[in-house]
């Protein structure tokens, strides 16, 4: 049975067919993030066809998406700039698997999109790095005298340290914060996989001093969510990006970015002191490609060596004698998990 019935009105029709294909990926427990932005980019297309006629959705030829697709290298940001080579291919990415979905449920009679080529994308380095010394001046600029300066300076540290993603940080809870061993639990990540990975003294650090002065202001707010806002609530994702983005154009390095910024430095700077690419994937949870590789098990004891040989965020100073007041010792390898299996290959319906 087709999810929906086929339209009586043009434009409600292919509407509620966009709705269809977002209930069709919540039940296939894609991340809300993911079907929100699929969801947006079919309603863009929707308007793009209604302005050249087409009212229905059977009325979508192979030509037209043909057209569709080089009118995206014209295309622009809301802000103005030219839409990048990544936001056009996941654009067409959610055109494919839109027409797929209304093929297979019998909506359509042959799939349009079939043989849409999606563009190739460089496989380069972000533009922006930063290095130890630039990291660490954007790490100085939250004013620490103050409950928000306090949070910030902890966020920042747990996004330094740990790479994890602008909403894995949202999500994170209180009881995923292992202190003892130095880990911290990333559940339901990007490709909805779980993993552990280690966590600097100095982030453990900063998180402490925020848990013990600033957290219990908030408890009347949500009692799991481990950052909130003043108001108690859970962080909104895009008001983290602005607050990072502050901090790092105060810092004077000249560098531009957001929270993606700290991942892509902890990588890099952790590659260069000599850590093994398998242990960053590991830490990014980037699930390895290759099909004929053989998938290894990672230690997350090894991983935790590393990562306290590698990274350049140490404890020194006023923070070590901080951290030896609080009675903080380095983790031991007896009281980390064993091994962490690598992550699978996830098979991708939209690749």
């Amino acid at each position: 049975m087709p999810y929906v019935e086929r339209e009586r009105s043009p434009a409600g029709g292919m509407l509620a067919y966009v709705r269809a294909y977002a209930e069709h990926l919540h039940a296939r427990q894609y991340a809300q993030q993911t079907v929100r932005y699929q969801q947006m980019s079919l309603e863009r297309f929707l308007a793009w066809i209604a302005e050249r006629g087409i009212t229905r959705i059977t009325e979508v030829t192979r030509p037209v998406l043909q057209r569709y697709q080089r009118s995206l290298a014209y295309a622009t940001t809301r802000g103005g700039k030219p839409l990048s080579a990544a936001g056009q291919f996941n654009r067409l990415t959610a055109v494919r698997g839109f027409f797929r979905f209304l093929t297979r449920e019998n909506i359509l009679l042959y799939n349009p999109a079939s043989e849409l080529e999606l563009p190739r994308l460089e496989k380069r380095l972000p533009k922006d790095v930063m290095t130890a010394e630039e990291a660490e001046l954007v790490m100085s600029q939250p004013d620490v005298t103050t409950p928000q300066g306090i949070k910030d300076r902890a966020i920042l540290e747990v996004l330094y340290s740990t790479g994890i993603r602008r909403m894995e940080l949202v999500n994170l809870e209180r009881q995923d914060l292992h202190q003892s061993r130095g880990v911290l639990a990333v559940r339901q990540g990007k490709g909805r996989r779980d993993r552990f990975i280690p966590i600097g003294d100095r982030a453990l650090l900063w998180v402490n001093k925020y848990l013990d002065d600033v957290r219990p202001e908030l408890e009347a707010g949500d009692p799991h969510t481990l950052f909130l806002d003043p108001a108690g609530r859970k962080l909104d994702p895009h008001q983290l990006s602005r607050a990072v983005q502050k901090y790092v154009q105060q810092s004077g390095t000249g560098k531009k970015g957001r929270c993606h910024l700290f991942r892509h430095t902890m990588a890099t700077l952790m590659l260069e002191n000599g850590a093994d690419i398998r242990f960053i994937q590991q830490m990014l949870g980037h699930a390895m490609l290759s099909t004929t590789e053989i998938y290894t098990h990672v230690s997350i004891v090894k991983l935790k060596e590393i990562h306290s040989a590698t990274h350049p965020a140490k404890l020194k100073g006023t923070l070590l004698d901080l951290a030896q007041q609080r009675g903080a010792t380095e983790p031991s390898a007896d009281d980390v998990l064993s091994s962490l299996a690598a992550e699978a290959l996830e098979e991708d319906e939209d690749a």
